[in-house]
């Protein structure tokens, strides 16, 4: 008896080429369609906007693709673990029919086991020789391949066509030999895996509906708080700042949302009460110096003694150049507040300090400056300038009698200190905020005979900070009130 052998498969070769002229030209008109005005409108008309709807279609997609490729695993080893049992209850039966043929114990009529559906015996000249009784004279089945191996057929000679998987064997018989033909339905095995398909498809679109429901529930759940801060944002205008949006309350990125909204909500409400408190105080300050100029010219432009006039109109002249200062003071302010960058002028801190002191000249107090060689900052010579008159400008106003500006560079911050003390009465610790406040003035400065807007330290404290440094108030030596300004230097090697 002959063992079977598989049969070859053969690839249909001939038809790749044509399958590929047709994915190209599918590809060409799909690309030329995805060009079209129209069609592109219509493409993003029909993409979901909603970050709720992406997150659903794009959890759903996912879950289909790995249900699909899962069914489609679970229905292939299905079929094949069924056409395996198939296949072996009709190898069996072929190899019994063979046992049979090779002792000369063949028979005209051969039954079938459980599972088997015919059998047939052809010898070499095409003549059937055995058959089982359901196929008794009927000649050599059509679909049949003569070469040793397992093939799948749908017969129509039995009377009912269905899938039929039959095992082909050659062997050797006193007569000659014979090949012997033995199908085996696989009608179960379909019935199986139909309903295997049914059940999975039914079961893949119960599950896809279920995870589009939670993932639509999760999703507008975890978006609504950002729908309310938006809401609520959208409802803020410009004279409602002190509103804040609703926090969830949860250690999310969401609640770090809602806490970063207020925070910046809580800046500009500063921001625009500062700038609310600055406006009115400027108009305060404008009006009456103005006042006093009118009423000063009026009584000018009416009175008889000519050295009365003069002196109305020195005093209107007075009132003028401080309000020169003002408007100076204010543009300069605002100057600052729309600067973003930090100037990176490379600025000679020390020449600039002895050409401040210097350039003022002989004052009511004298100045000395104790100041290292050579210490250079980034930053805007003029604005730097500025920063250092008006601390010069402050210690004139409340000294007693000297003034002393010392220079030198901080070694473990890296940064250059600009002190600048007078022996003046000192400020109260509670007050060394306040007097950096725009248009504020203690006590002892409010005599416009003292001289200063109100803007002087406010304009240097910004300034240091544009430079990246600090202006405060510190508590240097007894009997003394010092200004420390820090700012960066340029690098460690140009002040060697």
């Amino acid at each position: 008896m002959a063992d079977p052998t598989p049969a070859p498969t053969s690839s249909p070769a001939t038809t790749r080429g044509p399958l590929r002229a047709v994915g190209r030209r599918i590809r060409a008109v799909l690309h030329r369609l995805a060009g079209h005005p129209r069609v592109a409108a219509a493409v993003r008309r029909l993409q979901p906007r909603s970050v709720r709807t992406r997150t659903t279609i794009a959890a759903v997609a996912s879950v289909a693709i790995v249900l699909f490729i899962a069914s489609a695993a679970v229905l292939l080893l299905l079929r094949t673990t069924l056409e395996r049992t198939v296949q072996t209850g009709a190898r069996e039966q072929a190899l019994a029919v063979a046992r049979l043929a090779n002792q000369g114990h063949l028979t005209d009529t051969l039954s079938l086991d459980h599972g088997t559906d015919f059998i047939q015996v052809v010898d070499a000249d095409g003549t059937v020789v055995a058959a089982s009784q359901n196929i008794t004279g009927r000649p050599v089945l059509t679909t049949t391949d003569p070469r040793n191996g397992h093939f799948s057929y749908n017969l129509g000679e039995l009377g009912d066509e269905h899938h039929q998987r039959v095992t082909t064997l050659t062997t050797s018989t006193p007569t000659g030999p014979v090949t012997i033909h033995v199908g085996a339905s696989l009608r179960t095995a379909d019935t199986a895996e139909d309903l295997a398909t049914a059940a999975l498809a039914a079961l893949s679109a119960v599950l896809l509906l279920t995870v589009a429901f939670l993932t639509w529930r999760a999703a507008g759940r975890a978006l609504q708080p950002v729908e309310a801060i938006r809401a609520e944002v959208a409802a803020i205008g410009d004279r409602a700042l002190d509103r804040r949006v609703p926090d969830p309350r949860s250690d999310d990125e969401i609640s770090r949302l809602a806490d970063t909204m207020n925070a910046m909500l809580e800046r500009l409400e500063d921001a625009g009460t500062r700038q609310r408190r600055f406006i009115a105080d400027a108009s305060h300050e404008l009006r009456s110096p103005l006042a006093v100029l009118r009423t000063q010219l009026e009584v000018a432009s009416t009175h008889p003694d000519p050295e009365v006039r003069a002196d109305l109109v020195a005093g209107a002249l007075k009132d003028t150049e401080r309000l020169q200062a003002l408007a100076t003071d204010l543009l300069l302010l605002a100057r600052l507040d729309g600067a973003h960058d930090r100037p990176d002028q490379p600025v000679d801190l020390t020449e600039l300090v002895h050409t401040a002191v210097r350039s003022r000249g002989t004052e009511q107090h004298p100045v000395a400056v104790e100041a290292a060689d050579e210490i250079t900052v980034p930053g805007n010579p003029l604005w730097l300038g500025r920063l250092l008159t008006n601390l010069l400008d402050n210690a004139q106003r409340h000294a007693q009698r000297h003034i002393t500006v010392r220079l030198d560079v901080d070694v473990a911050s890296g940064q250059a200190v600009l002190d600048v003390s007078n022996d003046g009465p000192p400020i109260d610790p509670d007050d060394r905020e306040k007097i950096f406040e725009r248009f504020a003035r203690l006590d002892d400065a409010r005599s416009r005979d003292d001289g200063g807007t109100g803007l002087g330290l406010p304009i240097a404290r910004d300034i240091a900070a544009i430079h990246g440094g600090t202006l405060t108030v510190v508590d240097n030596a007894p009997g003394t009130t010092t200004f420390r300004t820090t700012l960066p230097i340029t690098s460690p090697t140009a002040n060697t």
